[in-house]
């Protein structure tokens, strides 16, 4: 392991702890200070909008200013985002949380950080380790995720709560102090253009399908999962953080098979194979009778449904040039983000309207037709590290 490859996985550990935390508390949250499920999904979606925009301004700037400097903004804006959750009352001012694209409200692997890091993590390894080493960084993000999760469950009011957005704006100083801590080889190998005309052809279709994929994702993100349970069953913040520490502790454990699974199947079938079970799983949430079943479900849809991740970033990396790999993150990132921006919308107004279990028939059914239509397009397009022996 190089020191930079370290430092890397040390900001994901922190700052995926962080987003552990927030993806549980931020729909609660919320709620405390009176907001209506409309609102949340509002909130939320601008969220997801605001990180999926950051990615692309991030490997913009970084194309001037460099990936570290990059990187430590990334992490002021997350401490920004954290002391407006911890301090701020009105609607409008929590709302300026989601604006930063630091809310964390699904996932570490969107935002203004993800674009340069993953292209960083690309050139810390040899390319014939790069499968391992974006499954070890999903991994540490996973476990992370997990103890984040756990401390949210003791957030039962919204003193606590407060307080562990507080944690959230520190999480962010300590990462901006380790991305300017990284070594100058960190920095991409020729100052270039982020993302060239030609490299945003290649890689349209492909984001087109990433779309679909993020918009059913959207539907039921884990803070909208989190606040469904809420709603459905009254499951309060002492259940649902354990929950969602399981969730992220199984994804975790299938971060570190799908890299392994990659090297014997190859990126786009671990990706597919391993998708298409979990979303038949997620078609089945709905129907739970009770709370333990719903959560059941959940954990055996999340053992499953992360594993296309590492195998997703590992993907997109290796089939552009090295100088372009931060804009060909952002960009995906930027059109995932699109996608998924719009679901929690909908499924706040779902939720409100009393059709809870709408969220995750139409995610499960979008999220079928990317598998199939991804395995059909691109089974035969394989990475560049997969080609040369």
């Amino acid at each position: 392991m190089t020191r930079d490859f370290a430092l890397i996985l040390a900001a994901r550990l922190l700052r995926a702890f962080g987003f552990g935390m927030a993806a549980v508390l931020v729909g609660l949250h919320l709620e405390r200070h009176g907001l209506t499920a409309s609102v949340i999904g509002l909130v939320l979606s601008i969220g997801l909008l605001s990180a999926a925009i950051a990615g692309v301004i991030a490997a913009t700037l970084s194309a001037s200013i460099g990936r570290r400097n990059t990187l430590a903004l990334a992490g002021v804006l997350m401490a920004f985002a954290g002391s407006d959750l911890a301090l701020a009352n009105s609607p409008l001012l929590l709302g300026l949380a989601a604006v930063t694209g630091m809310l964390g409200a699904a996932s570490v692997d969107l935002g203004p950080f993800a674009s340069i890091e993953q292209a960083a993590l690309a050139e810390s390894v040899e390319p014939r380790r790069r499968n391992v080493a974006f499954a070890r960084y999903s991994l540490t993000g996973g476990l992370a995720a997990a103890a984040g999760g756990l401390l949210a469950g003791s957030a039962t009011d919204l003193d606590r709560g407060r307080l562990l957005f507080a944690v959230y704006a520190v999480i962010g100083v300590i990462t901006a102090v380790l991305a300017i801590s990284l070594s100058p080889r960190a920095e991409a190998p020729v100052r270039a253009a982020a993302l060239s005309a030609a490299e945003i052809r290649t890689l349209a279709p492909l984001s087109a399908l990433f779309a679909i994929d993020a918009l059913g994702g959207g539907l039921v993100v884990n803070a909208v999962i989190a606040y469904w349970l809420h709603v459905r069953f009254g499951a309060p913040a002492n259940v649902l953080g354990p929950a969602f520490a399981a969730i992220a502790l199984l994804q975790a454990i299938s971060y570190e098979v799908s890299g392994r699974l990659a090297n014997r199947i190859g990126l786009i079938r671990t990706m597919v194979f391993t998708h298409i079970p979990s979303n038949i799983l997620l078609l089945l949430v709905p129907f739970s009778p009770s709370l333990p079943w719903a959560i059941g479900l959940l954990l055996a849809r999340f053992s499953l449904s992360q594993m296309d991740v590492p195998a997703r970033q590992a993907y997109v990396v290796s089939i552009v040039p090295p100088a372009e790999r931060a804009g060909a993150v952002a960009f995906t990132g930027l059109v995932r983000g699109l996608g998924q921006s719009a679901g929690p919308l909908f499924s706040g107004a779902a939720i409100q309207g009393a059709l809870l279990g709408l969220p995750f028939f139409l995610a499960g059914t979008l999220k079928l037709v990317y598998d199939v239509s991804l395995y059909a397009a691109f089974r035969s397009r394989r990475a560049q590290h997969e080609t040369t022996p």
